[in-house]
């Protein structure tokens, strides 16, 4: 699949992967500061942002794609980061594409099987989804009967834009991420351990990483570091973006 994708600096290649309901812009910070010494390909995942739709959705198609693009342009190996649902398939690349990965780093995420946890962001995007919203205000209000933090709506927001005849939609699909979000999307990466430099980063108050994943973790990536970043949760990337940053830039220099 063809992924959507921007490409700034210039530099040895990272490769940046959002979590689930994302998109490219959401590790844009991170974005911006590598690019002063990295070349930075930021993707959209499959049925995200402004990436083609397909019912398929699982790690390991998440991940060929990933390597689709790389062939694409050129790369033989690249730095990986991803966030959530972008980490599991950063993993899955550096597992069945070894060669292809020079760095890895795993922003809270563990190589397991997941149960779902994102239950209510699914109800309200479906919620907005079957009805027809005039606004973002309105699509505001419906969602928050499902999900009372202002600031999950607004990210979770990003995904509405207004078409061409001023009907609002969701980038998302809607479709596949329903079908598969219990099953492919919660499944953990398999593979071979791949032993390149891996930097996993736990935000302190998230549930995401456990200690009782840490072998698992040390099986699959023996040559990781876990890091834990204080006072932050599974957003960590937004939630204190200049210690995600240098905590990132510092295991790749």
């Amino acid at each position: 699949m063809k992924l959507n994708y921007t490409d700034q600096g210039a530099g040895q290649p990272v490769i940046l992967l959002h979590g689930m309901f994302g998109s490219l812009s959401n590790l844009g910070s991170l974005a911006r500061e590598l690019a002063t010494v990295y070349r930075v390909i930021s993707c959209d995942l499959r049925n995200h942002g402004d990436s083609p739709h397909d019912q398929r959705m699982d790690i390991p198609s998440m991940a060929d794609d990933i390597v689709e693009l790389l062939d694409d342009l050129g790369l033989s190996a690249v730095s990986l980061i991803g966030h959530s649902l972008g980490g599991k398939v950063g993993m899955q690349v550096a597992l069945n594409y070894p060669s292809r990965v020079a760095k890895l780093v795993v922003a809270d995420i563990a190589p397991v099987a997941y149960v779902p946890r994102q239950d209510a962001a699914l109800e309200a995007l479906r919620a907005i989804s079957v009805l027809k919203v005039n606004n973002r205000r309105e699509a505001d209000s419906i969602m928050a009967m499902h999900l009372p933090e202002p600031q999950t709506r607004s990210f979770l927001l990003k995904n509405l834009m207004r078409k061409s005849d001023g009907d609002y939609s969701l980038k998302i699909n809607m479709s596949s991420i329903s079908d598969n979000y219990g099953t492919s999307l919660v499944a953990a990466p398999v593979g071979l351990p791949y032993s390149g430099p891996t930097l996993f980063l736990k935000g302190e108050t998230s549930a995401y990483i456990q200690s009782k994943h840490h072998s698992k973790m040390a099986e699959l990536f023996p040559n990781m570091k876990l890091d834990v970043m204080n006072d932050v949760g599974h957003w960590l990337h937004s939630e204190n973006p200049v210690e995600f940053n240098r905590r990132v830039t510092d295991f790749l220099t």
